[in-house]
């Protein structure tokens, strides 16, 4: 797959404050990219260096091979950019504001029109189309930001939080267009919201501090927890004893967890060996016991476990 987005060792202060270290990276066409960190850690700095809103004190971002620095305008022409507020001119409607986008992509004439009824229709702002910006809610906003974002089809973009704002089923109409168009692009999402990560996105980036501490998708990443698979069982208490000894003695058994008990019924934890799934044998075991079973969970990482893991930084001590 062509690289179509590349960071290499970009790097940007702000007066005594590091906000970005050390960050590299590459997003491929076909990939979404979910960049992850806690407030502060650098994930909006990053990405202005990227579009070239922010010249970085060190490295260099490159845009489908072009670098930001030395060719602006041809990176630029390559990507859209849905940065933090999205703002817009409200005494605009949507329609007249994506028209003045158009013409700044150098569109007129039928291609404009066409391209602004593109963007309107995929991000369901027809119904809209024609109000003052400033009169719509943060959720329509938001949507005539990603709109803008997207009206040249450009083959990278780069959007930070794309559903700020926006309602269950809004966020849905979000992601699966981002799903949609994620074929033939390259795309970065910057969100703190974890569920999206593993609703559209390929793989995940973790920053803390200004550098990379995560990469891999989200399945990668939840399977560092050491409850990824473990095996969860609620039996009669009385039936304890027994149970834990022989889940104890499976082969692919980490160590077994006694967990709460409520109303007679204790809940027991097994926990794998790295690298063991262990969810088949405690079934068949179940049934060679004869064991009765209230309940029977296999359980997974969770990102937001993960996520409080590898990253350090207090809320509020660097730029974003």
């Amino acid at each position: 797959m062509a690289v179509l987005v590349e960071a290499d060792h970009l790097r940007k202060s702000f007066g005594p404050i590091l906000a970005v270290e050390d960050i590299s990276l590459k997003v491929e066409k076909g990939e979404v990219l979910g960049f992850l960190g806690p407030n502060g850690a650098g994930k909006s700095t990053t990405m202005k260096m990227l579009t070239g809103f922010l010249e970085p004190d060190a490295g260099r971002a490159r845009i489908c091979g072009i670098s930001v620095a030395d060719r602006p305008k041809e990176a630029k022409a390559r990507l859209g950019y849905l940065p933090e507020g999205a703002p817009a001119y409200g005494d605009m409607s949507p329609r007249s504001f994506l028209n003045f986008i158009a013409e700044v992509r150098g569109f007129d004439g039928a291609s404009k029109y066409a391209h602004v009824d593109a963007a309107l229709a995929r991000t369901g702002l027809e119904g809209v189309a024609t109000q003052r910006i400033e009169t719509l809610s943060k959720g329509f906003k938001r949507r005539v930001g990603i709109a803008q974002a997207i009206l040249h089809d450009p083959p990278v973009l780069i959007m930070d939080e794309p559903t700020d704002g926006l309602d269950p089923n809004q966020k849905h109409h979000v992601r699966g267009l981002i799903t949609e168009m994620a074929k033939d692009k390259a795309i970065i999402v910057s969100t703190h919201i974890l569920e999206e990560v593993e609703a559209v996105c390929t793989r995940a980036v973790v920053i803390d501090r200004g550098r990379i501490v995560a990469d891999g998708t989200a399945e990668a990443l939840q399977q560092r927890m050491p409850y990824h698979n473990a095996v969860a069982v609620r039996i009669a208490a009385a039936e304890a004893d027994r149970l834990a000894a022989a889940l104890s003695a499976l082969v692919g058994v980490e160590r077994v967890e006694r967990l709460e008990v409520v109303d007679g019924h204790i809940r027991l934890r097994a926990l794998p060996k790295p690298g063991s799934s262990i969810a088949a044998d405690v079934g068949a075991l179940l049934r060679d016991q004869s064991i009765v079973v209230e309940e029977l969970l296999v359980e997974r990482g969770k990102l937001d476990d993960v996520f409080r893991e590898i990253t350090t930084s207090s809320e509020g001590a660097r730029y974003a």
